[in-house]
């Protein structure tokens, strides 16, 4: 490999990306000109709003976190991030996948493993990487990961590491019931509670989709769509990965297991008729605070709920706690309706029917018998 130099040249570069990894989310807009004429400087502002809109804030999270993971890496070799060089990109990756990343030992060289860390997956990998590209991407110098110094790196790193997607245990309809059960169903926290995990599974919601909901159209500027209460159900408007999209959830065969009903006691009780649908319940548990709720809020229930009600008792307690998540709710209801595969489809916003089977977990593998209709 050629010997990497650190030129001068890139001082101004490193400083300012550097500097960038003091906040939490990176900097998303793009970079402006000096000659930009003051009547274009709201027209910039809403360029910049716009850029934001492109993605989720988790989204710019992750973004930033893997660039600083990367600007960390790249500190300890004595490297310079900027401008992007696919042989150091390609020794990054090798790192991650060897564990060596999170090396803290003071000059270690590229390939040390002394206080090597936990190696990444190669999920996890992919995703660093493609972060990387966007970063570099939004600071006007472009990544080109098909260089072979990256290209053949990530294709040995899937041979070598690649293993089956471990998924998070589906919530079945008796499991979400022994759930709901475990609520306070005379408190503000526990009605809260108890119509996010209807509304997430009768929805077959993201958590970020559930947190993101208002009570209704254009009510907030963060907000990620509404309901609307009708005659038969509940219509959910959402704008999602893949655009706006409607969802459509029934009313429940009983009001005690109705997300409709369920969500109707939460709004009267806690009068809630504006703004944010899920919020804090603070004062201990005798007020509802303004703010939106953390989809991180969803995740956590989704667990506590699961193992207060013995959910997998059959596991160990440390095994069960990391079998449950957000999505244990969209999977749950994949694996669980007993419709047409379009429809589930349809609901979870999936683009293809293969992504919709990926939830399906306890799905008949075996309805579909080609060894008896070929003949044998």
């Amino acid at each position: 490999m050629a010997e990497i130099t650190d030129s001068k040249n890139h001082a101004a570069d490193r400083a300012a990306f550097f500097h960038d990894n003091g906040s939490d989310i990176v900097n998303t807009a793009p970079l402006a000109s000096p000659a930009l004429p003051a009547s274009l400087e709201a027209l910039a502002d809403r360029a910049r709003s716009y850029v934001e809109a492109a993605s989720s804030v988790n989204t710019r999270r992750a973004y930033a976190s893997d660039w600083k993971h990367f600007a960390a890496w790249c500190r300890r070799q004595s490297l310079s991030p900027l401008p992007p060089d696919p042989q150091i990109v390609g020794l990054y990756v090798a790192a991650c996948a060897s564990g060596s990343a999170l090396s803290s030992v003071t000059g270690a060289g590229i390939g040390a493993t002394a206080g090597a860390g936990k190696p990444n997956s190669v999920s996890t990998i992919e995703r660093r990487l493609s972060s990387l590209c966007w970063n570099f991407s939004q600071r006007g110098q472009p990544l080109d990961r098909r260089d072979r110094h990256i290209a053949t790196v990530m294709a040995g790193i899937r041979n070598t590491h690649a293993k089956p997607p471990v998924q998070k245990e589906a919530v079945m309809p008796k499991d979400l019931i022994a759930m709901l059960e475990t609520l306070d169903k005379a408190s503000l926290r526990g009605l809260r509670d108890r119509a996010m995990l209807l509304i997430g599974f009768a929805g077959g919601l993201r958590r970020s989709e559930i947190v993101g909901l208002d009570v209704g159209k254009d009510q907030t500027e963060d907000g990620r769509g509404w309901v609307e209460i009708l005659d038969k159900g509940m219509l959910v408007t959402l704008r999602g990965k893949t655009g706006w999209r409607e969802v459509e959830v029934g009313r429940g065969s009983s009001d005690a297991t109705c997300p409709v009903v369920s969500l109707e006691a939460w709004l009267s009780f806690a009068r809630v008729a504006h703004g944010p649908l899920f919020r804090r319940v603070t004062g201990q548990g005798r007020t509802v605070g303004a703010d939106r709720l953390n989809d991180q809020e969803i995740a956590r229930l989704v667990k506590r709920t699961a193992l207060a009600a013995g959910v997998r008792g059959d596991l160990a307690e440390g095994e069960r706690a990391g079998k449950f998540s957000g999505h244990s709710l969209r999977a749950g209801l994949a694996s669980s309706a007993d419709v047409d595969e379009r429809h589930v489809q349809k609901q979870l916003g999936h683009a293809s029917p293969e992504m919709t089977r990926k939830y399906q977990r306890r799905r008949d593998r075996f309805r579909v018998n080609l060894t008896k209709a070929a003949g044998l």
